[in-house]
């Protein structure tokens, strides 16, 4: 069950797809995935023009020019995989549930959760700026 015709959030997926995610189509796949041992990038894609214009680029330019290496790379797509959404979005610790967000988590356990808030507005690499901080803030203190 979607919100969106498929046709129209293909080049939405396909470019976090072509930067290295996996899209976790189902809550038995982000069980599995974000229970994984090692550092883990979650974006929960979106339809918005904050998701467009800041989430999507800002994440690719972290990883790209700011160097953040993370041993898995996720993506889930809000309104789309609406079941797989929520159960990424468990992993949030009560967070209210926005979109676009992108959430570092160690081992399971999350460390960051970028939300919406954090996005709209913003060019790309001041968002790329803010996930490179949090990157090294909890996963290379460690």
């Amino acid at each position: 069950m979607s919100n969106y015709p498929e046709h129209m959030v293909a080049p939405m997926r396909e470019e976090l797809v072509q930067a290295g995610f996996t899209q976790l189509m189902s809550p038995e796949q982000v069980e599995a995935a974000l229970q994984a041992k090692g550092t883990s990038l979650l974006v929960v894609n979106s339809v918005c023009g904050c998701a467009a214009a800041g989430a999507r680029p800002g994440v690719i330019t972290a990883l790209e020019a700011k160097g953040l290496k993370f041993d898995h790379l996720y993506t889930v797509f809000a309104g789309m995989e609406i079941e797989a959404t929520r159960a990424a979005r468990e992993f949030f610790e009560g967070a209210q549930p926005t979109s676009p967000q992108a959430a570092i988590l160690k081992d399971g356990q999350l460390v960051h959760l970028m939300q919406r808030s954090d996005f709209l507005g913003r060019e790309p690499g001041a968002i790329a700026e803010t996930l490179a901080a949090a990157y090294q803030q909890h996963l290379q203190s460690a």
